[in-house]
């Protein structure tokens, strides 16, 4: 009887013990939830690659659209981007110099690409909406791989994005312009990099 006792007692001893460590087990746990929160809002914090870049897509503030609309020629050609393209045409670049592309508040049209068809677009109350904006050229540098001369380190650059307003679908011609400071147009063809120069200011 006392064997059976003293077995009956460190059972519920051993049972008591384990008992007693699951509770710090759950504490642990429970505080382990606090740093899994705080990883999954550190990426919303920073959302690109370069830290100075905010993804964003928001329509176009007063200042950039009052230099974005308007009649733009193709001035010059800037480079290429550090990404290979089979569609850009090396080393002068498409053939895009002295044409010219429309961009008004209620039509876009860059038929003025007369060289290309594939090209060629134009929209009807087009949908402008600055999708990056980047708070100096480093930063624009690692998150595009696109080195624009002479742009400043505190230069300001924000990627402005054509699309038709039905369908929400991007220009289907391989164009992205880049707004800096909002007042400097650049056109990104496939990888080949031009300078815009605004030959006429139309609403």
């Amino acid at each position: 009887m006392k064997k059976e006792l003293g077995l009956l007692m460190l059972l519920s001893t051993i049972l008591l013990s384990g008992c007693g460590g699951d509770k710090p087990a759950t504490v642990t746990q429970g505080t382990g939830d606090l740093p899994s929160k705080q990883v999954i809002t550190q990426p919303e914090q920073n959302t690109d690659r370069s830290g100075d870049c905010t993804v964003d897509r928001i329509s176009l503030d007063s200042e950039t659209s009052q230099n974005f609309y308007g009649t733009w020629k193709v001035e010059k050609l800037l480079g290429f981007a550090n990404s290979y393209n089979d569609a850009s045409e090396y080393p002068t670049g498409q053939k895009f110099i002295g044409d010219k592309i429309i961009i008004k508040k209620d039509f876009f049209s860059s038929k003025g690409l007369k060289n290309y068809t594939k090209y060629q677009t134009e929209l009807k109350n087009p949908l402008y909406e600055i999708t990056t904006t980047c708070t100096n050229s480093t930063s624009f540098y690692r998150f595009y791989k696109i080195d624009i001369p002479d742009l400043n380190i505190k230069d300001v650059v924000k990627v402005i994005d054509v699309s038709d307003p039905y369908t929400k679908l991007g220009i289907p011609s391989g164009l992205n312009f880049f707004s800096v400071n909002s007042d400097r147009l650049i056109l990104l063809s496939e990888a080949t990099i031009f300078e815009l120069k605004k030959i006429t200011d139309e609403m």
